[in-house]
């Protein structure tokens, strides 16, 4: 016999029943808190029933996480399943009900309809959430390095305009660049050229020598020149300077979080059996790649490419009715924007470099001389991307998964 145990969860409780085929109702819907002491008792009711028992439960931001944890570590069967999925199973009544037994009890049919498709939360589930949850604080940090930075090239252009495209060097481990260190000692033009050009050559050397930077000897008499070309708005007074430097600080400690968020989420990911798949596709790096298997996850859920496209958004929609086709239509744009961020990212790596040998570039520059719109062409390339990615991925872990079983089964 087949018990069907269906969880909806919020922040503070989780509401459960248990059905079994033909709508026979074992246990109507009754909420449990996200204590120990009643996660515990549910436990223990879940492992009376008689026969096999599977539970179902939404994924609804974080909310549903431990109630996760306690059933898997438990030995209980449970699968988070997209809420879309749950949304779309029919109510089979005319009214309109929203309430947290009914969800239950619909989580509970989906259960019963989809038995055989279930798939059991595991340990690397753990692992790809972890990995979720550090690209969500990468996307953060980044929003305030982003808003970081234009707050001080703001405040710069009014003291010394331009100076964040005086130096090319690349961004050091930390995330600081060399603009910004030079800004800090340097954040007025006339900090340049009301010393005299002897004076700012020795200055700016110490400065090389304390950052550990190439002093290049060309390069005092250089900035000096284009120091005495430019107007500034703000004059020289403390209060700028006090703004400038903890614009430049609040920049670099933004910077810093970044890069050691990237670290670990590539650490992280490099436990996964995709990792090194992920990371031989074309541009994909160390930054792009966790993302992408953060937001994506297990590809293994995901029956066909169709299934992968409409999760991340990218899948063209449909609008037909009798004869009727409409043959261009707008993207679902359901599931994760950072994952669509990413991509288009991505998008973007293959314009700038062009790799014309690469399909997916091929298809971008195809799609651009036809005269498509930017966002029809940067869509349909990730649409394009995603396909290449799903396949590679896997048949990476169905090879992993034969080389696993005893020679007798595989």
């Amino acid at each position: 016999m087949y018990n069907a145990v269906g969880i909806d969860a919020s922040k503070f409780k989780i509401t459960v029943t248990v059905i079994q085929p033909a709508g026979i109702v074992i246990r109507k819907p009754f909420d449990v808190l996200h204590t120990s002491n009643e996660l515990n008792t549910l436990v223990t009711y879940l492992k009376s029933l008689e026969g096999e028992t599977r539970a179902v439960i939404e994924c609804t931001g974080r909310y549903h996480e431990p109630v996760v944890k306690s059933l898997e570590d438990a030995g209980i069967f449970i699968s988070a399943v997209n809420s879309k999925l749950i949304k779309g199973q029919k109510q089979n009544s005319l009214r309109k009900v929203k309430s947290d037994p009914a969800d239950a009890r619909k989580i509970a049919r989906y259960a019963l309809d989809n038995w055989a498709e279930l798939r059991q939360y595991s340990s690397m589930d753990t692992i790809r959430e972890q990995l979720k949850t550090l690209n969500s604080q990468f996307d953060f940090f980044m929003k305030q390095k982003v808003a970081a930075k234009a707050n001080l090239i703001s405040l710069l252009d009014n003291t010394y305009p331009g100076v964040n495209k005086l130096f090319d060097s690349p961004a050091r481990e930390d995330g600081s660049e060399k603009w910004g260190d030079y800004a800090y000692s340097f954040w007025h033009v006339d900090c340049v050229r009301k010393i005299g050009l002897k004076a700012f050559t020795e200055r700016y050397e110490a400065f090389c020598k304390k950052h550990h930077y190439n002093f290049q000897k060309g390069k005092p008499a250089e900035l000096f020149e284009t120091a005495k070309q430019l107007v500034a708005v703000f004059p020289k007074e403390k209060s700028y300077k006090l703004l400038i430097h903890q614009s430049i600080q609040q920049l670099n400690l933004a910077s810093e979080h970044i890069e050691i968020l990237r670290k670990e989420m590539n650490q992280l990911a490099s436990t996964l059996p995709e990792y090194d798949t992920v990371m031989s596709i074309y541009g994909v790096g160390e930054t792009y790649g966790p993302q992408l298997i953060a937001e994506i996850g297990d590809v293994s859920r995901f029956t066909h490419r169709e299934a992968i496209t409409a999760f991340a958004g990218v899948d063209p929609g449909v609008n037909e009715s009798g004869q009727f086709r409409q043959r261009s239509n707008r993207a679902s744009k359901n599931g994760s924007t950072k994952l669509r961020k990413t991509f288009f990212q991505i998008m973007t790596t293959y314009l700038q470099n062009k790799p014309v040998n690469e399909p997916v570039y091929q298809f971008l520059d195809r799609k651009r001389a036809e005269g498509k719109p930017y966002l029809v062409y940067m869509t349909a390339g990730a649409n394009k991307f995603l396909r290449i990615y799903y396949g590679k991925v896997k048949e990476c872990l169905h090879n992993l998964e034969q080389d696993s079983l005893p020679p007798e089964e595989s």
